[in-house]
């Protein structure tokens, strides 16, 4: 565990919602407050079928992650913006495929900081670890994954719904870039970005509400930006497309107006 996870204090502020605690109750947990559930019903009468398209994202995740331990033979994970412990955990997906896989999560919420003990149960061959900082600190990000992860080997970097809350201001591309940089050939960018261009009936103003009740604004975007995330790298089968859609399971099904967001995953060549 790192020394970010035993020094930091925990201090949470139930009064305002915050974007990790909307989310957990829109997947159906329970670790989250009346302003959270009261910002997540706003968003939710202007998007109704909302609820869907965070669930077909959690599914995705364990998609990806089956796939890139199982398949690909990647054994070490830095997942950003880990949000509050659900069901499905990158470490349980990743270990049940390869047993010895090493995880990094890391996010700034101080509720998720306080459930990281859910994060850290790893399997005996594994290793898990929580680091508390924001992602703009990618130097500090880079450091503490470091400790747990052998960045000189092949890594899986996740970015599942957190880029919309960097604004264009504090340069997410850079900040994706310097990721990127930091791990070698055979390792994978993985980005799930809710959409812009998808819904345009009920986006704009499910955005709208959002960023007047949600302390961490949204900036959503287009697939054209979405897809220069992956500028450089090499986009996996099927590319760039809604997440429901990537490689999914037979047995899914995500009703056709819950249309979900962009994403995809790439190789480091």
């Amino acid at each position: 565990m790192s020394d970010s996870y035993e020094a930091e204090p925990i201090n949470i502020d139930t009064s305002t919602a915050h974007s990790a605690r909307v989310y957990d109750y829109w997947l159906g947990g329970s670790t989250n407050f009346a302003a959270d559930r009261a910002a997540g019903d706003a968003v939710l009468a202007a998007r109704p079928g909302l609820r869907y398209s965070v669930r077909a994202n959690r599914a995705f995740l364990v998609r990806v992650v089956r796939w890139l331990a199982g398949e690909q033979g990647v054994d070490q994970f830095l997942d950003i913006g880990t949000g509050i412990p659900n069901e499905n955990n990158v470490h349980e997906v990743a270990q049940a495929a390869a047993p010895g896989a090493r995880v990094v999560y890391l996010d700034n919420d101080p509720i998720v900081l306080a459930h990281a003990h859910e994060l850290l149960k790893t399997g005996p061959e594994g290793a898990t670890d929580y680091v508390s900082a924001d992602l703009k600190d990618t130097d500090r990000v880079l450091r503490e994954a470091g400790r747990t992860l052998d960045l000189s080997r092949p890594t899986a970097i996740l970015l599942l719904g957190v880029l919309h809350h960097i604004q264009d201001e504090d340069d997410p591309y850079g900040i994706v870039a310097r990721l990127v940089d930091a791990v070698p050939a055979g390792s994978y960018l993985v980005v799930s970005h809710p959409a812009s261009d998808l819904l345009p009936a009920t986006q704009g103003e499910a955005t709208k509400r959002y960023n007047q009740h949600v302390a961490t604004g949204q900036r959503l975007r287009s697939r054209e930006e979405v897809a220069r995330f992956f500028d450089g790298l090499e986009l996996v089968e099927p590319g760039l497309t809604q997440w429901h859609l990537w490689r999914p399971d037979p047995d899914e099904q995500v009703p056709a107006d819950a249309i979900t967001g962009h994403a995809g995953v790439a190789r480091v060549p």
